[in-house]
């Protein structure tokens, strides 16, 4: 997706949702689009291998090798190497946060913001918003169960990789937007990651859409508050990087 202007642009990697089993490029396409209009960013959307076949740690080395293409690559599309976000809702979510941790370890390449739209940050299944939300609302306790089962094993449910929730160490991570919803199984976890971050000194905004779903994002068409969130993440992101030194 290209931005219209003189470039080098910033550019916003995104990782769509599905469980790490279901879920495609199409899903995101509307969303996106209004973000890239709104950010004046390029938008990098990722299609990483999905579980059953491509069980854990594929879709986050995917997700990685995805960042370091961007970082090698996106001067050739007028884009700015060291203006990148990264975002991702649900297991896309899940996905974008562990990519930071993964960048942060590995010395690179540098992500400046992080988007998480009602992440997935661990594998236990008994927060209170599991208890309360956990049927009648869409994403149920039992898909999320499901789900876990075709991604990853019982023994690697802990690792920071999977859970980043768990990560000992979420120091120097990049600043975060982090968006919940009042009636969705995961608004704990990604709620308990905001506060970790805040913890660790990381700046981040925390936003809980009352009345919402997990999946609004999706439904900006027939959910006001879904169109309001797209809207708030295409302003942040473009004050966010309006704000960053270019250095191309």
């Amino acid at each position: 997706m290209y931005a219209s202007g003189e470039g080098p642009f910033p550019v916003f990697i995104y990782y769509h949702g599905g469980g790490w089993v279901l879920g495609d490029l199409d899903i995101v396409d509307v969303p996106l689009r209004s973000i890239t209009n709104s950010s004046n960013a390029l938008v990098v959307s990722v299609d990483y291998r999905l579980a059953p076949e491509n069980k854990f740690p594929t879709a986050p080395e995917d997700c990685y090798q995805a960042l370091q293409w961007v970082a090698s690559n996106i001067s050739s599309y007028n884009g700015d190497r060291n203006r990148i976000a990264v975002g991702g809702d649900s297991a896309g979510g899940n996905l974008a946060t562990v990519v930071t941790q993964m960048a942060k370890q590995r010395e690179g390449p540098f992500i400046s913001y992080q988007v998480l739209i009602y992440p997935a940050t661990q594998f236990s299944f008994h927060t209170q918003s599991h208890l309360e939300n956990g049927e009648n609302y869409f994403l149920t306790k039992s898909s999320m169960i499901y789900f876990a089962k075709q991604y990853i094993s019982e023994k690697e449910k802990n690792h920071p990789y999977a859970s980043p929730l768990l990560a000992p160490d979420l120091t120097s991570l990049p600043p975060a937007l982090i968006i919940t919803a009042e009636y969705d199984p995961l608004r704990d976890e990604g709620e308990a990651y905001a506060n970790r971050l805040k913890e660790s000194g990381v700046p981040v905004q925390l936003e809980r859409y009352e009345g919402m779903i997990h999946g609004f994002f999706w439904l900006s068409g027939i959910m006001d508050q879904g169109k309001k969130a797209i809207d708030q993440i295409g302003s942040i992101l473009k004050e966010h990087f309006s704000n960053s030194i270019s250095h191309i």
